[in-house]
């Protein structure tokens, strides 16, 4: 019995004919790359198997696993298929060679080896490398496997080629042997030569080979013979070269620089080849990339000088990038290629050109070298890209982005808004308004072994964080740290045991980004590394290594990794509003912002949602607290939209889906917070402005006992659409506004806006009553600001004041009693009415609208089958009693018998 011949028993060779990613083509309308239509070896299978089938088949009464057809209906099935075959291999765009060894027992066959030569121009890419095998995939199920050929590329040159007219044509030819093997599939490894195609301004063709053999480059120029008249024979080509000046060409001889740019122009002759085309072959020394091979052809039979040149469709010369080739628009920034190259991409809109300028002096205040990044070979919509080598000595890079309107603006050299290595520039002669601050490093960054950290993963409801400036924490000399280590991420690692000691299991981070030194961390220059002021040296790879150790050190010890980020503003002298101003920021509205971010905008969506994913990924951080919040609500034109796509992206992205998000809408710009209904999609959390609020006015006596309980409770009034309590984030002082010391010590009408009572007398004092007072009210280890609600009166910390332990120790108390209590407090949802009972003065009902009421006691009832926790077994109801009175009247006397209390004054 004779079966047709499957696919899965075919062995199926083939050699990928994409068009090269260099194609200058960058629209419909710019420079069409035209595809490259393959054929493929089929024909010969189906002959044999339809006349097996056919004629000698039934000749010989074989039996098939199919009813058995009409002789007409077979040859009709016959044309059938092979008409739909042949349709599919012409609009096919690879090269398929099949091969079958067949062996029967009524029929001895045996293939010959097919030998097919392919010229290397029919490839859009040439193929120097021997191709590599690999092993064949299962799946045989039983049937017999067809033998399997080998195919070996001779290296690709160019052919058809020559200076001179007289030249004769010689090329060379890829071989592809068919030898015999067993058990493996082939499958090719492709060197891909730089292609490039054009149309000329009298509607023909012309395509440009660029390739690298033995330490110099060979450029190849055929022009379509179809395309040229008669008029237009004998054609010269006229060329240079040119890197950051299209009108001033390099000399082809360093040695040797000619007083005019245009003197450097070279005019070689076409040669046309046996097979009708017209081709011309350029080579130079390797020393002169990377740069631009700028051309256009001319006739020597045309009299007229404008009419005998051949120049692009949009009459200007064509083009081509040597040394270097046209990149990739993805992904953005610096990215290493596996062909061993860099990729450079940058978005810019509004740019009318872009200069790639490259430094081999870290020190230096103009670059080494600069490209003109062309805008037809170049660009891909409205992101500049190009690809270098790797081995170049260049250290730094950066970007010229020239608008219409730019100005000087213009002449600045920018960072890389994508760049994950940067490099703080200190010029020989102090600097300019020209040089810049930062550049990206042409690096990778380093590698690091995560493979013993362990995320601690934490429910939201049993967070207790600690928020921190990095410099600020470990600055003072109090610290007891090592200049090198004061003030950086290495110092944070030294001082885990404090967080340990306190009890909280979570640490938030300042922003930690590059920031404009005269306004702080929360006006950022950059988003995708840390700032080089958090590391040891100041190195940038250093700095790298060290958050990687605090973050893997933390999470050791069970703690987690917050960042505070501001994506909604930058600094005045960011990067960002110079490469392209008109897309990453917000124009009118009523901001009243300067350099607003555009959140919502696709482009600057999706860089924060990458810049998120990067420090997820590369730095483990678990979380993040979103500052100024409330305008990632913004529209194009700074409208309120009700389903912002940036803040939906965020919660359903699938990178950020084990992280914390945390809206805090605070505004470091105006210094205020303002309330609003702040989408979630049950993934956002929020800081809880009206928590802060209203226990700064319980303290100060201003505060209903409703809007107290209401906050004891979880803020429902917020929290209730399909959250919980464990949503709520809450604080009484943070790193803006008074300090918690100052909330009790100062209320002048300065800061009236901060809810505070200064006890009975303002600033420091020796008031015995009033010290006293104040204890009652706060129990905190810090220091004071002097009354200032700026952020930059804010002090180092001071670790002297934890000598007496008395804030320590109270703050440790209460971090264990939510840990032992955590049936109680530390509940993802709402008690329910029946857990809970208020009392007032004396246990009567609290006076719920009273404003003279001081005091309010609650008795947080457990259930009985879950009322012992796993880490105690304490359990049975919790009483907890707030008094903001001046004196004790309100306790009542018998809550001593409770197997719980808490109390709060």
């Amino acid at each position: 019995m004779i079966q047709a011949p499957r696919k899965s028993l075919v062995t199926k060779i083939f050699l990928e004919s994409t068009a090269s990613r260099g194609s200058a083509c960058t629209s419909s309308m710019d420079l069409p790359m035209i595809p490259l239509i393959c054929i493929q070896v089929q024909f010969f299978c189906y002959f044999h198997y339809w006349c097996f089938t056919l004629v000698i088949l039934p000749a010989k009464e074989f039996s098939l696993r199919q009813p058995p057809l009409p002789t007409p209906l077979r040859y009709i099935m016959f044309i059938f298929v092979f008409l739909q075959d042949l349709i599919k291999n012409m609009l096919s765009t690879k090269l398929y060679i099949w091969t079958i060894a067949t062996s029967c027992a009524a029929f001895q066959m045996e293939t010959s080896p097919i030998q097919l030569a392919v010229h290397s121009r029919l490839l859009s890419y040439g193929s120097s490398e021997s191709t590599k095998l690999v092993p064949a995939l299962p799946g045989n199920r039983g049937k017999t496997v067809c033998s399997v050929k080998k195919l070996e590329l001779e290296e690709m040159n160019f052919s058809g080629i020559g200076r001179k007219n007289d030249q004769q044509v010689s090329g060379r030819f890829h071989r592809l042997k068919a030898l015999s093997a067993s058990g493996i599939s082939l499958v090719p490894t492709v060197k891909r030569v730089p292609t490039y195609l054009f149309r000329t301004d009298i509607g023909g063709q012309v395509k440009v080979f660029v390739e690298k053999i033995n330490g110099k480059y060979k450029v190849l120029v055929e022009v379509l013979p179809v395309e040229l008249s008669d008029a237009h024979a004998e054609l010269v080509i006229v060329w240079g070269l040119f890197r950051s000046d299209t009108s001033c060409f390099m000399p082809l001889d360093l040695n040797r620089c000619g007083a005019d740019g245009k003197s450097s122009t070279v005019e070689t002759p076409f040669v046309q080849g046996p097979s009708g085309k017209v081709t011309v072959e350029l080579d130079f020394e390797a020393s002169l990339a990377p740069s631009y091979i700028s051309f256009y052809m001319k006739s020597q039979l045309v009299a007229d000088m404008e009419s005998s040149e051949i120049r692009s469709h949009r009459n200007k010369n064509f083009v081509v990038p040597v040394g270097f080739s046209s990149g990739h628009p993805s992904p953005l920034g610096l990215s290493f290629q596996p062909d061993g190259s860099l990729n450079f991409a940058l978005f810019s809109h509004s740019a009318k050109s872009v200069v790639l300028c490259l430094y081999d002096d870290t020190s230096a205040e103009k670059p080494s070298l600069e490209i003109d990044l062309d805008p037809y070979v170049n660009r891909s919509g409205d992101i500049w890209h190009a690809a270098l080598d790797c081995s170049l000595s260049f250290k730094t890079y950066g970007y010229r982005c020239k608008a219409a309107t730019s100005g000087k603006r213009g002449e600045l050299v920018l960072l890389d808004p994508y760049a994950k290595v940067i490099r703080s520039v200190i010029s020989r002669q102090g600097g300019s308004e020209k040089c810049p601050k930062y550049l990206g490093e042409l690096c990778q960054e380093p590698g690091y072994d995560w493979s013993s950290d362990v995320r601690p993963s934490l429910p939201m409801e049993k967070l207790i964080i600690y928020r921190l400036n990095v410099t600020q924490f470990t600055k003072d000399k109090s610290s007891k740290l090592p200049d090198d280590l004061a003030g950086t991420f290495s110092g944070i690692s030294k001082k885990w045991h404090h967080f340990k000691d306190l009890g909280v299991n979570a640490m938030l981070l300042e922003p930690i980004f590059p920031f404009e030194e005269q306004k702080g961390p929360y006006y950022p220059c950059h988003f995708f590394s840390p700032g080089n002021m958090y590391g040891r040296s100041g190195d940038a790879l250093s700095v790298i290594k060290s958050i990687k150790d605090m973050v893997k050190k933390l999470h050791a010890n069970g703690i987690e990794v917050f960042l505070e980020v501001v994506f909604t503003h930058t600094a005045e002298d960011a990067p960002l509003m110079h490469v392209d101003n008109t897309s990453y920021c917000i124009e009118g509205g009523d901001l009243n912002i300067q350099n607003a971010l555009n959140c919502n905008y696709p482009i600057v969506q999706q860089m924060i949602l990458d810049c998120l994913r990067h420090w997820v990924i590369e730095f483990r951080i678990d979380g993040f607290v979103f500052i100024n919040a409330s305008s990632l609500l913004r529209g194009f034109h700074g409208e309120i939209l009700s389903r912002p796509p940036l803040v939906e992206a965020i919660a359903f992205d699938p990178i950020l889906s084990n992280v914390k998000i945390i809206a805090d809408n605070w505004n470091p710009v105006a210094n205020d917070s303002k309330e609003n209904l702040f989408p979630h999609w049950r993934r956002w959390a929020q800081k809880n402005l009206r928590f802060c609020a209203d226990i700064r006015d319980f303290l100060r006596g201003e505060s209903l006992l409703s809007n107290l309980a209401t906050r004891l409770c979880g803020s429902g009034d917020i929290f209730s659409g399909g959250r919980g309590p464990a949503f709520s984030f809450n604080y009484i002082s943070r790193n803006f506004g008074l300090t918690l010391v100052d909330l009790v010590s100062f209320s002048s009408s300065e800061v009236a806006s901060e809810l505070s009572w200064n006890c009975g007398e303002g600033g420091a004092t020796t008031n015995t009553i009033v010290l006293e007072r104040r204890l009652t009210q706060v129990h905190e280890c810090g220091q004071s600001s002097g009354g200032s609600p700026a952020y930059e009166a804010r002090k180092s910390f001071d670790w002297n004041t934890l000598k007496t332990g008395f804030g320590t120790q109270f703050i440790s108390f209460l971090s264990n009693l939510r840990m032992r209590r955590s049936d109680l407090l530390q509940k993802n949802t709402f008690l329910k009415e029946e857990n809970i009972r208020w009392h007032g003065i004396d246990q009567s009902p609290p006076k719920w609208d009273d404003p003279s009421s001081k005091f309010l006691a609650m008795t947080l009832k457990a259930d009985a089958e879950v009322s012992q926790t796993p880490v105690s077994d304490i359990g049975g109801d919790l009483f907890v009693a707030f008094n903001s009175a001046g004196d004790s009247e309100g306790y009542p006397s018998t809550t001593s018998n409770r197997h719980g209390m808490a109390s709060s004054r």
